[in-house]
């Protein structure tokens, strides 16, 4: 067991009391920014990567509330006494609600990550689901480790279940740094840079967390441990979620171009990524997607469109091609 407070319940000075709100509501503004960004920009991409901005935007939100959650306990959980901010019963709330958004988080971000990969079909629902569930689960057991047992004050309960959360953060590493190996070969080079990268970025900072946690068992938990805490967690989360979202955003618009390239896919506009036009805008072809179905009994036909569809279709083309 550890003599000293727990960190949430240390006395803070003036200076390091500032620096901690400063570094929440920063956080907080750049989540909620990104949560804007990502849902004025979704249709951007094309649909086979629409569940990544998704992702994203769920990812976006649940954050930008916690960090609404976390600043209104740390404002409230400390009072003015003497020139210094002493904890009161609602301090032990101005870290825990950390674990419950990185519980829902998390685990989202291994799908954002899987969304804009090559993997397909049964291997990719059931990579997601296991990397979700490792995800969750290395949460979970740091959250009892660091906060449940012993209110975080066991060196072995940390110890113990730090390995354990240890042990879930390797098998993600291995899991999605196989699906980005494999989905390489089946993009371009830029787009699969840009995909490199974000996973260099979310695995890295993933790292960031269990080094905080350890902390403690080498080192006094004082104020400027918490300051410490705090900072790097409220740094850590907005790199992987909004650092991490905007390579995502950019892989997903540059295999968006790359399928229009091709002709596997269609996109009502241009797509840009830094100032630079990757595709045209190609419509899809109405006469030969558009179907109409008649159901007689049991059995379901396709008919062709009606003679009003062609020639709706043909102004539609039309237009596009005086544009």
């Amino acid at each position: 067991m550890f003599d000293t407070p727990t960190p949430e319940l240390q006395t803070m000075p003036l200076g390091l009391y500032d620096l901690v709100t400063y570094a929440i509501v920063a956080a907080g503004f750049a989540l909620f920014a990104y949560f804007l960004y990502s849902w004025n920009s979704k249709d951007e991409l094309g649909v086979r990567y629409r569940p990544a901005v998704l992702a994203g935007l769920c990812i976006a939100g649940v954050a930008a509330l916690s960090y609404l959650v976390l600043y209104v306990k740390w404002d409230t959980g400390f009072d003015l006494v003497g020139g210094v901010y002493e904890p009161n019963p609602e301090a032990r709330s101005t870290l825990y609600p950390r674990y419950v958004d990185w519980s829902v988080t998390v685990p989202l971000l291994t799908a954002e990550l899987l969304a804009v990969c090559s993997i397909a079909g049964t291997r990719a629902r059931n990579l997601r689901l296991r990397t979700m569930a490792a995800a969750f689960l290395m949460i979970l057991t740091g959250f009892l480790g660091s906060q449940v047992l012993a209110q975080g004050r066991d060196v072995t309960a940390l110890v113990v279940w730090g390995l354990i959360s240890t042990a879930f953060y390797v098998y993600l590493y291995v899991a999605l740094i196989g699906a980005v190996r494999s989905s390489l070969s089946s993009m371009g080079v830029e787009a699969g840079r840009s995909l490199r990268n974000a996973a260099f970025v979310l695995l890295g900072t993933f790292g960031v967390y269990p080094l905080v946690y350890a902390v403690p068992l080498f080192v006094d938990v004082t104020p400027a441990w918490l300051t410490g805490m705090q900072v790097a967690y409220s740094a850590a989360d907005v790199l992987a979620k909004v650092g991490f979202g905007v390579l995502i955003h950019k892989v997903a618009k540059l295999r968006t171009a790359e399928d229009v390239a091709a002709g596997v896919d269609t996109h009502p506009e241009s797509v840009w990524v830094s100032n630079v036009r990757h595709s045209e805008a190609v419509l899809p072809d109405l006469r030969s997607e558009h179907r109409t179905t008649r159901f007689a009994g049991n059995t379901v036909d396709d008919a062709p469109v009606s003679a009003a569809a062609d020639a709706r279709h043909g102004a539609t083309r039309t237009a596009t091609d005086r544009s």
